[in-house]
C-alpha cells in the first residue's frame, strides 16, 4: 500500500534518491509526438535549466539526470545538515529565488527583509527547502 512521502523520507534526514516523474495520458515531455504531430524537443532545455535553478535554491545536489521523451530521471542528494546551517536571511533569499512574488528586484529584497525576522516562517521555509516533495 502506498505511503505518503513525508512518512518514507523525513525532511530532517540526509539521503540519496533516484526520482522518476512520468507524463500521463500519452503526453510527451520531449521529442516528436506522433499523435499531435509536434516536436517538443525545445522543452528538454527548459527542464534542464529549471532543474539546475531549483538545485541552487533547495538543499539538493543533483548527481545525474535524464530528460526522456515521456519521463524524467533525477539522482539527487538531500543535505538536511546544510539547510540547518543556513542563516535566516539565507533561507529567505533561497525561498525568494523559487517564489519571488514579483519581477521587481526591490520588491523581492523587501520580501526577503520581511521573511528573515519571522522565525515561524523561516522554520517552515527551511523545512520545505530540504524536503524531497
Amino acid at each position: 500500500m502506498p505511503q505518503a512521502r513525508e512518512r518514507t523520507v523525513p525532511s530532517n534526514c540526509t539521503g540519496y534518491y533516484h526520482c522518476v516523474s512520468r507524463c500521463v495520458r500519452r503526453a510527451w515531455l520531449c521529442g516528436y509526438d506522433k499523435v499531435r504531430r509536434k516536436n517538443f524537443d525545445y522543452r528538454r532545455e527548459w527542464v534542464e535549466e529549471r532543474l539546475l535553478e531549483l538545485a541552487e535554491a533547495y538543499s539538493v545536489s543533483i548527481y545525474a539526470y535524464a530528460v526522456m521523451s515521456n519521463h524524467l530521471h533525477v539522482v539527487l542528494k538531500i543535505d538536511a545538515q546544510a539547510a540547518a546551517g543556513w542563516s535566516d536571511e539565507e533561507v529567505a533569499r533561497r525561498w525568494c529565488l523559487v517564489f519571488p512574488g514579483s519581477d521587481n528586484p526591490e520588491a523581492v529584497k523587501k520580501r526577503i527583509a520581511n521573511i528573515a525576522p519571522a522565525p515561524e516562517q523561516v522554520a517552515l521555509y527551511r523545512d520545505r527547502l530540504r524536503n524531497l516533495s
